[in-house]
């Protein structure tokens, strides 16, 4: 018995270090992956602050280049987080996404071709070569550009969409709040004094009733003469609608 205990008991401890190295390894994998984070935004804003400075303060062939790599950064990050913030709300952009993933290739592939050249010693080499960076960077920012604007208008109709139907249910809720009218007041006064005419004019069952009856004629003959029923009895008052109908009081 003691032996069962103990390999129990080591059992259980082997369990809750396993669950401690398990939760540590993930602690350490989440904190790295977001100080590499926190590095690659940081090395991205020092990066996109150099090449402002050199688009600015350089003119030529480096000047040129800088505002190149500056417009493709800007237009690939922007459509990026455009799709990936709205795929969270709107499933068919996955479609839109893979092919800026697809685009995003031929842009590292042409931003990387213009930090080589920002090295290159020949000057009029790079200068024949402008045309048609020019012209590959103006497609790739333009496809990134179509995207980002059509996910956009994309949610930007849904919302203007909901806004519509639910503007038109208001005011179909409003107009049933609004809805007062004398008549359903009426309507529901009336019923309510039916139902309670109805159950005062319904005759009490049971012996007791015929005991009640017979008292009644007993102390007629003994008594005063009965008075002769109204020709005109006073209707019922009615109710108010909220009020509950009060039920005949029982005899017995």
């Amino acid at each position: 018995m003691e032996a069962a205990l103990i390999i129990f008991a080591l059992m259980v401890l082997f369990a809750f270090l396993g669950l401690g190295v398990y939760v540590t390894t993930k602690v350490v994998r989440a904190a790295k992956r977001g100080v590499d984070r926190t590095i690659t935004q940081a090395r991205r804003t020092v990066e996109d602050t150099t090449l402002r400075a050199k688009s600015l303060g350089q003119v030529g062939v480096m000047g040129a280049l800088a505002q190149l790599r500056l417009d493709l950064r800007t237009s690939m990050r922007a459509t990026q987080e455009a799709l990936y913030a709205g795929v969270r709300t709107d499933g068919s952009l996955k479609e839109s996404i893979g092919l800026f993933e697809r685009l995003s290739e031929h842009g590292h592939e042409l931003d990387a071709e213009l930090k080589r050249l920002e090295q290159e010693p020949d000057r009029q080499r790079i200068a024949e070569g402008l045309p048609g960076l020019r012209e590959r960077t103006a497609k790739i920012t333009e496809a990134a550009d179509s995207l980002r604007w059509a996910a956009r208008d994309r949610a930007r109709r849904f919302a203007a969409d909901d806004l519509s139907a639910l503007s038109e249910q208001i005011e179909v809720e409003s107009g049933a709040l609004r809805d007062w009218s004398r008549e359903s007041v009426d309507d529901l006064t009336a019923a309510a004094a039916e139902f309670d005419a109805a159950h005062k004019a319904r005759p009490a069952a049971g012996p007791a009733a015929g005991q009640g009856k017979g008292q009644a004629r007993d102390e007629g003959t003994r008594g005063a003469e009965p008075q002769p029923a109204a020709l005109n009895p006073a209707a019922p008052t009615a109710p108010y609608p909220w009020q509950k109908t009060r039920r005949p009081e029982s005899t017995t």
